[in-house]
C-alpha cells in the first residue's frame, strides 16, 4: 500500500519540547520551542487524510513504514529565478520530524512503525507555493534489509 499526498503550506520543523514544573504543581508543563509546528502538522494530517478518502480501501498501516518527503520553502526574492540550494534553517530532519508525527493515528499506529526514512528540502521554485510532498509506503518483509 502506497499513499501520496501534497500538504501546502511552509513547512515548519518540530522544536525541542520543553518541560517545567510551576511552583506548587506536581506535574509538569510541556511546551514547544516552535509554537507554529502544530498548524503545519494540522496541515499535512488533513492532506493525508483527504488522499486516506480517495483510496476506498485504506486501512491505518501496521508494520514497517517507509516515508520519503519533499520539502519545497519559500523562496526568497534575492535569489529570484537563480537555483541554489537551501542551506539554511530548518533542517532537513526537523520538518521531517513534525511531518512524521503528523501522521501517527491518521496514516500508520504510531511512529514507531517508521523504518526508513528519505527527505529533502529545496526552494519553491518561481511562483510556486511552498508544500511538502509525502509518500508513505508500507513495507513488505522481502522489502526489508537486514544487516
Amino acid at each position: 500500500m502506497t499513499l501520496t499526498f501534497v500538504a501546502y503550506g511552509q513547512p515548519q520543523p518540530k522544536g525541542s519540547s520543553r518541560a517545567f514544573v510551576p511552583k506548587g504543581w506536581k506535574r509538569p508543563i510541556i511546551t514547544s520551542a516552535n509554537p507554529k509546528a502544530k498548524g503545519w502538522q494540522q496541515l499535512v494530517a488533513e492532506a493525508a487524510s483527504a488522499a486516506i478518502r480517495r483510496v476506498r480501501t485504506f486501512q491505518l498501516l501496521d508494520g514497517p513504514v517507509l516515508i520519503s518527503a519533499t520539502f519545497y520553502m519559500p523562496r526568497p526574492k534575492s535569489i529570484r529565478d537563480k537555483s541554489v540550494p537551501h542551506l539554511k534553517k530548518p533542517d532537513t530532519d526537523k520538518l521531517l520530524r513534525s511531518t512524521v508525527d503528523a501522521l501517527s493515528k491518521v496514516v500508520w499506529r504510531d511512529d514507531s512503525q517508521v523504518v526508513e526514512m528519505r527527505a529533502k528540502k529545496f526552494y519553491a521554485r518561481p511562483g510556486e507555493s511552498p508544500r511538502a510532498e509525502v509518500t508513505v509506503t508500507q513495507l513488505q518483509p522481502e522489502q526489508l534489509e537486514f544487516v
